[in-house]
């Protein structure tokens, strides 16, 4: 069973992501434990500071050292220990997320996810505790449970038994290389607008060939930088 523990001062946001997306069945089927812990429960004094205001000046807070090392400490007996795991801290100084990380993610058994909040965290934590650091996006959130919350459901809806179908997520896209392709449902006609033809043909060759003109069609379109690093990688492979 993979092992994520989540440190967090507002713990019910993490809980109502789990509780509301995939997650939660991967919870429930025993293929993911998820730690929640409160960095509140180890804050300083009788109202559980966890922040102050950074040497040599400047706006904003900071999240305390003691309180993070406490609380991490706690993450890494609930997760299993040290060895092996992953203590990724979601900032805009690291590389950036993508599905070439989910995927090796994935095999990993042990996690622990650092939710930074203010102008971050004391950078001691960074030095002694974080081995992975994960940008989403050159933008700024308040806060770090979203990137965390992005990461660990990346990670976990690869994991066999969690959706449905495994080959559902490697058709996904990004795992190709490619954009996905459009898709429809019922009813075949809405508002004069039609299902294409082939994909009520039945003729499966034909449907697959149209499928990967229009991943070819869309990542040229929309994500030529996607594009040229597939053609890329098919010159490469010989392809």
């Amino acid at each position: 069973m993979k092992q994520i523990a989540l440190i967090t001062p507002v713990p019910g946001t993490i809980e109502t992501l789990i509780e509301n997306s995939i997650l939660r069945k991967a919870r429930l089927e025993e293929i993911v434990q998820f730690h929640i812990i409160d960095l509140r429960e180890f804050g300083k004094g009788n109202y559980r500071q966890i922040d102050d205001k950074p040497f040599g000046g400047g706006e904003g807070m900071v999240l305390m050292a003691e309180p993070l090392q406490q609380a991490i400490e706690d993450a890494i007996q609930k997760v299993g220990g040290l060895d092996g795991t992953k203590i990724i801290y979601p900032s805009p100084s690291g590389k950036k997320w993508s599905q070439d990380f989910a995927n090796e993610c994935s095999q990993n058994n042990r996690f622990i996810f650092i939710c930074g909040h203010y102008k971050g965290i004391d950078e001691r934590i960074i030095d002694k505790y974080v081995t992975h650091e994960y940008s989403i996006g050159d933008f700024v959130l308040t806060s770090g449970e979203i990137p965390a919350m992005l990461m660990a459901d990346s990670i976990v809806r690869l994991v066999p038994g969690v959706l449905n179908s495994i080959e559902s997520a490697h058709s996904d896209t990004f795992p190709s290389g490619l954009l996905d392709h459009p898709h429809y449902t019922q009813p075949r006609a809405v508002d004069g607008m039609e299902v294409p033809d082939v994909l009520v043909s039945g003729h499966h060759a034909k449907i697959q060939k149209w499928k990967i003109e229009k991943r070819e069609d869309r990542t040229k379109k929309y994500r030529p930088d996607l594009w040229e690093k597939y053609l890329k990688e098919k010159n490469e492979n010989g392809e």
